[in-house]
């Protein structure tokens, strides 16, 4: 292990409690006691009101890796989109990053002024900027999200929501006090055949959904995450803000292995559970219109990835509040997983190819006819993108909404807890706490 994961480790206590030592950090780096101490000023103070004909000002926070991708998606789209949009502000803490997706956002924007800033409260701070869209690090999302709303702006922030329980509570409530637009951008979220599903065990199709099954496996030879290059020209000491990428976490060395590739290291991510897992888990628990989840049990080993810190190779087990109960495998050393279905006790959905598809139980095929419901072709990151823009417009709830995503932050942690810790960890549905089992 090298020192800074060395140093990474004996910090690790103050990063997983944030509401100690690092809670009290985070809130005066995000603003947010300000903000309390002024009830009466809201999001509403600082938004512009949109008319019909008014084009949509839009920013993204983040421009790296995925960053970069939302930078070119949007500006790809804007061709076909019902909303009128315009991208005009990117910020990153990365000079030579940001420079890269400014030349993206100018080149494929003819006469569009797009404007850079190192710090993204200066973006914020643009009265012309009505949405934007946030894909830093996962222990950035609830600061950086957070921010946005009381600025005023409505946001879509990347998956996971948030990187611990705690910070989801947190921006739940922000969101749920404003009357900001927020997605959750959680791809397969788009996709049809879950709205299919979700229609179908409402109408009892399949009787009481028992339990369900999904998971996200895939394979490497050179390890997880890896493909994310480290550039030479990266320098804390002139071209990159390396304390604001830290922000609550504190002082660290400088380690461009973590800045480049922070999804392997535990203490900014959950790896395989934030990352890959929640594209599965988030629709599957839409589908079944989930209630909280309230018990995890999770087990994670390391088999072929030595030198990452979260696990190569998980699986866990969610109870919910209803009683539904949800197995999920995760692996990055094999790419064979389990078929996406939902068992109930009339009838099971079979979510794992392109069609929801349903075959009765055999005792009530009297009851039941089977059924196969063709998808309609989208391409989901697209869709998923569109239907936020739209929602800003329409000042609607996109359909990935905060509620879901904060209830799928609760499984990731409580599972990402339960793995570290060896034990099952409970989720109080009225108090809104985690604890050990």
């Amino acid at each position: 292990m090298s020192d800074s994961s060395k140093q990474n480790s004996s910090s690790r206590q103050e990063a997983t409690q944030p509401d100690r030592a690092s809670r009290r950090q985070f809130l005066k780096t995000s603003g947010i006691i300000a903000a309390a101490a002024t009830p009466s000023v809201s999001a509403r103070t600082y938004k512009r009101i949109l008319g019909a004909n008014d084009r949509i000002g839009m920013g993204v926070i983040g421009t790296g890796g995925m960053g970069t991708g939302h930078v070119d998606a949007f500006c790809r789209l804007k061709g076909g989109s019902k909303v009128e949009y315009d991208l005009i502000a990117l910020a990153d803490v990365c000079q030579p990053r940001l420079d890269n997706a400014l030349n993206v956002a100018r080149s494929k924007q003819e006469g569009v002024t797009v404007d850079g800033y190192r710090s993204y409260h200066e973006l914020l701070g643009r009265d012309d900027v009505d949405c934007v869209l946030i894909a830093t690090p996962e222990h950035q999302h609830h600061v950086n999200a957070m921010d946005a709303i009381h600025a005023g702006k409505d946001v879509y922030l990347e998956k996971p929501m948030t990187l611990r329980t705690e910070h989801a509570m947190q921006l739940r409530e922000v969101v749920k006090a404003s009357d900001r637009v927020f997605c959750v951008g959680t791809q397969k979220m788009a996709l049809s055949k879950f709205r299919d599903a979700k229609r179908l065990i409402a109408e009892g199709e399949i009787g009481k959904p028992i339990w369900s099954q999904t998971s996200y496996c895939r394979n490497s030879t050179t390890g997880e995450w890896n493909y994310y290059g480290l550039d030479p020209k990266w320098d804390p000491e002139t071209n990159l803000d390396w304390k604001e990428w830290l922000g609550w976490m504190g002082d660290r060395d400088w380690d461009p292995k973590v800045y480049a590739r922070w999804r392997r290291y535990r203490d900014f991510s959950t790896g395989i559970v934030g990352d890959l897992l929640v594209h599965q888990m988030t629709p599957v628990m839409f589908a079944l219109d989930s209630s909280w989840p309230v018990r995890v049990t999770a087990h994670g080993a390391h088999h072929i990835d030595m030198d990452m810190e979260n696990h190569d190779q998980v699986n866990m087990t969610v109870e919910f509040e209803d009683g539904h109960t949800m197995i999920v495998a995760g692996s990055t050393c094999n790419e064979i997983g389990l078929e996406t279905m939902i068992r109930g006790h009339e009838g099971t959905i079979y979510l794992g190819g392109t069609n929801c598809r349903v075959q009765p139980e055999r005792i009530f095929s009297d009851d039941h006819e089977p059924l196969d419901i063709p998808a309609k072709p989208v391409a989901d990151q697209d869709m998923l993108r569109m239907d936020w823009m739209e929602a800003v417009k329409e000042r609607r709830e996109p359909f990935s909404s905060v509620e879901l995503g904060t209830k799928v932050v609760v499984a990731v942690d409580l599972a990402t807890r339960s793995m570290w810790e060896g034990k099952a960890f409970k989720f109080d549905p009225k108090t809104k706490k985690a604890s050990p089992a």
